[in-house]
């Protein structure tokens, strides 16, 4: 459902991909080219942030991002502070924010 939902919103303005586990994710950026990816922190099989350093290690151009239902957690703080991630946002999530966040970054 939240990818549905997530996809609905931001499919106007970006082109939008979504997967339903980390490995599909992975196959997904060794297939395209992509500027953001935006990560659910609860994922089967692993974090969001364990898919991001298997990603950023393939990947490191890419702008990442985690999502979560939580406030901030040691993980995501960590992972800010070693710049594996650029942001992180909160559910219900913000599109101006998130739209903001990627025009800023993807342009830096």
């Amino acid at each position: 459902m939240n990818l549905l939902l997530f996809e609905s919103m931001f499919d106007k303005t970006h082109t939008v991909f979504t997967a339903e586990s980390p490995e599909e994710g992975l196959n997904m950026l060794r297939d395209d080219n992509f500027q953001v990816v935006v990560s659910d922190m609860k994922m089967p099989e692993m974090s969001g942030i364990e898919f991001i350093e298997v990603a950023k290690q393939n990947y490191p151009d890419i702008v990442y991002y985690i999502l979560t239902g939580y406030h901030i957690t040691q993980d995501i703080k960590n992972a800010i502070d070693r710049k594996l991630i650029k942001k992180y946002f909160q559910k219900p999530f913000s599109k101006a924010e998130i739209e903001k966040a990627i025009a800023q970054d993807v342009s830096d």
